[in-house]
């Protein structure tokens, strides 16, 4: 059964929407399509920066430089370290600035995309973005989040336009390790359960098409998903690949933030004070839909939502993501901790207050624990107490 709010009002207020960063200027995928790369570039500059992970370092020394070098472009490449934060963007822009670099290429995951991305906004330089997994629609949007060097969520940038190339290789997608892809699975169908609930209202054209995306989006991954994790590089992958790449990019692009970041995101946020590196994006925010879904239930007694919460669970487990806390190795946090993700998720800026009602930490904190309940619980849960809470992380 689809999952919609029952109420008719958004704390967010109607944008505008008078400049629009909808998609990347150009799009080319398909398996090989790398090797296509260095002419496409050759358009956007002659001296690119590389920006990097550690971890992709040696995709690019051994896949991109030497085909980049014979179109005699004149590259550098520096890693931004593990996360896209402050510090790294300083010595990225440092590092362009000395390589005279005229166009950015970013190549890995979500946190290489968005530092990428950035460094090119502020430095204002056309970018590339070469995703080397599908756990994120980082390679098409005009967004980049901020983290602090231990991994915490400090803030997001709206950037002026999406990327002037995305270049998705199948084959290279296809060597990222599985879960990336099942956490970017989480990632995207969370589009459905935020947009649906801050924006379903609405009755602004592209906001609609945003918002009814969303639910093709979220069927698509219903249908495809387990038959695509089993079959890595096949037809059905790859337009799972798409799905979480390019269509979930495209929500973002369609309907403005508001259609892009609700309760979910803000629980993915809360987490990374006190999770640092120990699960990735697309994981945190598939257990935020879950607490997102037990919020529906606890304060509005949304039947929908509790219907939608035990389809996700059955489906999480047929594909491998968490469902609790102890699946994102936090099942022996502190109280003290769980309250400070609670807090953070609900700071006055939070893109929870997109939901159509407020809420309280004390709730927020019962619905992070009990993302698991069955159906029947929902009598009790109003009734949730921190000793409650407490009670249960010490089990």
């Amino acid at each position: 059964m689809p999952h919609q709010s029952t109420t008719t009002s958004s704390t967010q207020t109607s944008s505008t929407l008078s400049a629009l960063a909808i998609a990347p200027a150009k799009v080319i995928r398909g398996a090989g399509v790398l090797q296509t790369a260095p002419a496409e570039i050759s358009h956007l500059g002659s001296r690119p920066l590389i920006v990097v992970g550690n971890r992709t370092l040696a995709i690019t020394q051994n896949n991109l430089l030497p085909i980049l070098e014979k179109q005699q472009l004149h590259t550098a490449q520096a890693s931004y370290g593990a996360d896209c934060s402050e510090a790294s963007l300083k010595s990225l822009k440092k590092a362009a600035k000395e390589h005279k670099a005229d166009v950015i290429i970013g190549v890995g995951g979500g946190k290489a995309l968005d530092t990428a991305k950035l460094v090119a906004h502020h430095l204002q330089l056309p970018v590339v973005t070469i995703p080397t997994s599908a756990a994120t629609c980082a390679a098409w949007t005009a967004l980049s989040n901020v983290y602090s060097q231990a991994g915490a969520f400090l803030y997001d940038v709206a950037l002026s336009r999406c990327p002037d190339l995305l270049i998705l290789d199948y084959d290279l997608i296809q060597t990222a390790p599985q879960r990336t892809l099942v956490a970017g699975i989480g990632d995207a169908i969370a589009k459905w359960y935020e947009a649906s609930v801050s924006s379903g209202h609405l009755q602004q054209t592209l906001i609609i098409a945003a918002v009814q995306q969303a639910r093709v989006l979220r069927d698509i991954l219903f249908q495809k998903s387990a038959a695509a994790l089993q079959q890595p590089g096949s037809e059905v992958w790859q337009e799972v690949v798409d799905a979480t790449v390019l269509l979930a990019g495209v929500i973002g692009g369609l309907g403005g933030a508001q259609c892009r970041t609700v309760a979910a995101h803000a629980v993915h946020n809360g987490l990374t004070h006190i999770a640092g590196h120990s699960s990735i994006h697309g994981e945190k925010v598939a257990y935020g839909i879950l607490v997102q879904l037990r919020l529906e239930e606890m304060i509005l007694g949304n039947q929908l939502a509790t219907t939608a919460r035990q389809q996700l669970l059955k489906f999480y487990a047929e594909i491998g993501l968490p469902q609790k806390l102890d699946d994102l190795e936090l099942g022996n946090i502190k109280l003290s901790e769980l309250q400070t993700a609670a807090e953070i998720a609900l700071a006055p800026n939070s893109d929870i207050h997109r939901l159509p009602f407020k809420v309280a930490l004390e709730q927020l904190m019962a619905a992070m624990i009990s993302t698991t309940a069955p159906t029947d619980s929902r009598e009790s849960s109003h009734r949730v107490s921190i000793r409650t809470i407490d009670d249960e992380i010490e089990e």
